[in-house]
């Protein structure tokens, strides 16, 4: 269900900071009119720590009852309680699927990783997706307990952003007996995941270069790997100019010079720099994005 190109939602806001509605609906036409295969909102590019529950819930309902390919909500959060009610609620309206990061600032040990993610599958009848990312958590899933994860039959896959080769080949060859797949966290790691053995990315230049990004997953699925190679090294520009501050900073950026819905950042974040501004406008003008 979920190969090929899944799409990191940004969260659209208008002028008095409510969730643009209309905006968000007319991304996710805009995304899977491209071609991807799944949508993700409130993940860290929907800027889901400074989304309110309301609006967090408000989001995914909007993306379940738009959509018309599988939506997997990002309900994850370092109060294990939260995480219940937001995995609850995804399962309530229909989401396919429940992306939960590892607790973060916490930095729990692997009893307690272990107990948060048994909570809320015993709480929460949905298929779970971890999200191993420790640059924004402080804390990484080793492949051994990751490999414990994996047996649970609730939790189907790993979005896996260590961008660590040699752990992501590790977790897939641990998890071969398993019914469990590895899915790329990382834009630029997505064709090397694949080759290991990952099924696709969760993506955010898929935000703006949809088509793009589903290309490059599905030649790697059918193995035509000549192409796959030419789209990564097409996109490979675009995709450092899309990390040069930090996610969703400039593809917040890039969606508005494209006419689509984005809106303000929330604070703490604060808009693109001129600078790195005149960069991604040129690397999207480079692919004939604008």
């Amino acid at each position: 269900m979920f190969e090929g190109a899944s799409v990191a939602l940004i969260t659209p806001f208008t002028k008095d900071d409510r969730v643009d509605v209309k905006g968000l609906k007319a991304n996710i036409s805009h995304v899977i009119e491209g071609g991807v295969s799944s949508i993700v909102p409130c993940g860290t590019t929907g800027e889901s720590a400074t989304l309110s529950f309301e609006e967090h819930k408000e989001v995914i309902q909007v993306a379940v009852e738009h959509s018309t390919v599988p939506v997997i909500a990002g309900t994850g959060s370092n109060n294990t309680k939260e995480a219940v009610e937001l995995t609850s609620f995804a399962a309530d309206v229909g989401a396919h699927a429940a992306l939960v990061i590892t607790p973060y600032y916490n930095k729990p040990n692997p009893k307690g990783i272990i107990e948060h993610y048994e909570t809320i599958m015993d709480a929460c009848d949905i298929p779970i997706i971890l999200y191993n990312i420790k640059s924004r958590t402080g804390l990484n899933i080793p492949p051994e307990l990751m490999a414990e994860l994996a047996s649970y039959p609730a939790i189907i896959g790993v979005k896996e952003a260590s961008g660590d080769l040699n752990q992501i080949s590790r977790i897939i060859e641990m998890t071969q007996d398993e019914d469990f797949f590895v899915i790329s966290g990382d834009d630029a790691m997505t064709l090397p995941i694949m080759a290991l053995g990952g099924i696709g990315v969760i993506s955010v230049v898929a935000n703006i270069a949809p088509s793009m990004v589903s290309a490059l997953t599905q030649s790697m699925l059918k193995g035509d790997y000549a192409e796959a190679r030419r789209l990564h090294y097409t996109l490979a520009p675009l995709v450092r100019a899309m990390f040069l501050e930090t996610n969703p900073i400039p593809v917040k950026k890039a969606c508005e010079l494209m006419g689509l819905a984005a809106g303000h950042l929330r604070l703490p974040l604060a808009e693109l720099s001129p600078e790195n501004e005149d960069i991604l406008r040129r690397q999207m003008e480079s692919l004939g994005l604008l």
